[in-house]
């Protein structure tokens, strides 16, 4: 028969763990595709305030997680979940859309050209009001509801659950890479790989892992995450947009 002091001390450890779990603005994970490791971020849209970072008071893009932390400090907030956030140009700009706090910082890029994010279709990750969805770039000017957040990247790796038809399971095209999905309407699941990976194995990873129906690349190589809760700070090189959530300092 269990103690009364045992049943106290486990009972206190389940509270605590429960206070734990809550405490934590994000959920982080380890899933496995073709026997290599990812990390997945799962964000609740809807408890955590997600936002979209690209430059400082005056006017410099942040490039590095560091610098972002460092501007958050004086104004008692704490960087507890960062990555990059999409593609970008040399001085850091964002090569499509880019709404920060409900601004428009940069416009929609429907153009064509060469590399993956004008491997079409490609989409935008958007966050509103109430929830967290991924359309296809033509897509976006008909949507309704206020904007909040919102990053365009390329190529989508799923698009109502079929991967993208430029993908090919046999390619020999293998990169660390980083992307997001929506698993519901409240969670966005940002993944990165830890070893290399073709944009294949990593739609299928989002499909069939993670359950996600949609799902959209946001970069390779410089693919990067900041996790004080990891013990993780990437240092690749330097970034453009950086998506993150945010915790009030005590």
């Amino acid at each position: 028969m269990m103690s009364f002091r045992f049943f106290k001390a486990l009972t206190t450890t389940l509270a605590l763990i429960a206070v734990l779990c809550r405490a934590s603005a994000v959920e982080f994970s380890e899933a496995h595709i073709g026997g290599k490791r990812v990390t997945v971020c799962r964000v609740n849209v809807r408890k955590e305030r997600l936002q979209l970072f690209l430059r400082d008071d005056s006017g410099q893009s942040f490039r590095r997680f560091e610098r972002l932390s460092t501007w958050l400090e004086p104004r008692r907030q704490k960087l507890v979940f960062a990555m990059n956030a999409g593609m970008f140009q040399r001085d850091g700009s964002p090569v499509g859309l880019c709404v920060a706090d409900g601004r428009q910082l940069n416009p929609l890029n429907t153009n064509d050209g060469p590399g993956n994010f004008f491997l079409k279709p490609n989409g935008v990750f958007v966050v509103t009001s109430s929830v967290a969805r991924i359309v296809e770039s033509s897509e976006f000017p008909r949507l309704s509801e206020p904007i909040k957040l919102a990053t365009q990247s390329g190529p989508l790796l799923l698009r109502n659950g079929k991967i993208h038809p430029a993908f090919k399971p046999d390619s020999q095209n293998r990169l660390v890479r980083n992307g997001v999905g929506v698993s519901s309407p409240e969670v966005a699941v940002f993944v990165i790989s830890e070893a290399s990976v073709t944009f294949h194995e990593f739609a299928v990873l989002f499909r069939d892992v993670l359950g996600c129906s949609d799902a959209i690349f946001l970069d390779g190589v410089i693919s990067s995450l900041h996790s004080p809760q990891l013990k993780r700070s990437d240092q690749k090189a330097d970034l453009g947009p950086i998506i993150g959530v945010v915790e009030e300092m005590k």
